[in-house]
């Protein structure tokens, strides 16, 4: 059949973006199709008025992550682009923030801990430190943490290291639900990134990588892909404004909309695709007229409210000042913050109109920021309902056997793919994604060593 062009990539996430950009020399055709009228998918920004604000990921690690700092090298950018994350992180415990959530000194300032439970925490640390080898980001089903939950693997531990350590990170970071997820991909991904303290962010927005992208691939934004039907060979796009027949298609979306969008997906692929969930993600930016910001101090950048410490009716998981994340979030005197929804609150709130949700959020958040309704100048709602892929135990069963999936004419590449929320699990997943395409098509081929 004659085909179009030789490779569609659907999704101009990191993910879609950075396969295009490893595709560009293979001498193939490639053209991004992305629905929304901007990239960036779940790393995206936008600007208003001076500020900058970042609608989905918030921070990006220095370790861990040596995928995406190799690929910001190669876009040429420089240290300065990415400062690091200013404040620390704290928990709420007892009516005020405790810092040191995910610092090395937490043990000895107590991060909300009792001293029983600093110790336990000490203990697993140096647990997961002594067998570190054995926590492959990219491979957490061969981890030694089995298919245990989050909740299985803080039980062995004082109440208070699930309650005021695993599952407000996990909730915030990653919302998921502790009982639910696998532990893993969490302990695996945490021993990787490191402490809050070596974290960073883009200093011109969360969508930077994106952007830089962008400029060097072949990408139509608004151009929602409605179907994808594989061939023997090549497969059909069909898109809002038109039918395409492309020699490869790779589905660069979250797992559920691949599942939607790939009609005549192979059985063993669509089980693992129904078995990796995402969880939702509903937050409120709070533009501000002066530079508030959670905890016991100004410079606080993250504020964790665990499940125990919520009253009733209380929907707030965290607040995050973005303004003391980097200064150039907000203009000279002001202040941004980010109000985020606990995980048990969003189903009931997701589908409110913004107007219920602001005032839901704003109002409970107040008891973390007074003054914050006082000094909110605008408020904007965010909603991603596939934010973060969930790893349960079973999507983390199935993985192996579709890693080894075999070469067809519709692929994938994601952060899913490998159970890694994270912009390094997109850019991984798609360099060697981008190796199989070059495979399938006979181009010029990739070397997936060097490309990942």
């Amino acid at each position: 059949m004659d085909t179009d062009l030789d490779v569609a990539v659907v999704g101009a996430g990191v993910a879609g973006l950075s396969l295009a950009y490893r595709l560009r020399h293979t001498g193939l055709s490639v053209r991004v199709f992305e629905a929304a009228g901007h990239v960036g998918g779940r790393m995206a920004s936008f600007r208003h008025h001076g500020y900058t604000v970042d609608t989905g990921a918030e921070q990006v690690p220095t370790h861990g992550y040596e995928q995406t700092w190799r690929l910001l090298r190669e876009l040429g950018m420089s240290p300065a682009e990415a400062p690091r994350v200013g404040g620390p992180i704290a928990v709420w415990r007892d009516g005020r923030g405790r810092p040191g959530v995910t610092q090395p000194r937490g043990l000895l300032t107590g991060a909300g801990l009792s001293p029983r439970a600093r110790l336990d925490l000490a203990r697993l640390l140096a647990a997961t430190a002594r067998q570190g080898a054995l926590y492959d980001p990219d491979r957490p089903e061969d981890t030694p943490l089995g298919s245990r939950t989050v909740a299985q693997l803080a039980a062995r531990y004082h109440p208070d290291v699930g309650d005021y350590q695993l599952g407000p990170v996990v909730s915030t970071f990653f919302g998921w639900n502790p009982a639910r997820s696998a532990a893993a991909p969490f302990v695996s991904l945490m021993n990787a990134a490191g402490p809050v303290s070596t974290w960073r962010t883009y200093a011109g927005g969360m969508d930077t990588l994106a952007r830089r992208l962008a400029g060097r691939v072949d990408v139509v934004t608004g151009a929602g892909v409605r179907e994808v039907v594989a061939g023997t060979d090549s497969a059909l796009v069909r898109t809002d404004h038109q039918t395409l027949c492309a020699r490869a298609v790779v589905l660069c979306v979250p797992a559920p909309v691949a599942a939607q969008l790939y009609v005549n997906a192979p059985d063993g692929e669509r089980e693992f695709l129904a078995a990796c969930g995402f969880t939702p993600v509903l937050k409120v930016s709070c533009l501000l007229d002066r530079p508030l910001a959670p905890g016991p101090r100004r410079r606080t950048y993250a504020l964790l409210v665990p499940e125990v410490e919520r009253g009733a009716g209380d929907p707030v998981g965290a607040i995050l000042a973005d303004h003391v994340k980097h200064p150039g979030r907000a203009p000279a005197g002001r202040g941004l913050l980010t109000v985020m929804a606990a995980p048990t609150a969003i189903p009931a709130l997701f589908d409110a109109p913004d107007e219920e949700v602001v005032r839901v959020l704003t109002t409970a958040a107040q008891r973390y920021v007074p003054g914050l309704a006082d000094a909110t100048v605008v408020n904007f709602v965010h909603r991603f309902r596939h934010g973060l892929p969930e790893a349960t135990p079973e999507a983390l069963g199935l993985r192996r056997a579709f890693a080894a999936r075999p070469l067809r004419p519709v692929d994938y590449a994601g952060d899913w793919l490998v159970l890694r929320p994270s912009s390094e699990g997109a850019i991984r997943t798609a360099a060697t994604t981008a190796a199989r395409i070059a495979r399938l098509t006979a181009a010029r081929p990739i070397d997936v060593k060097e490309a990942v």
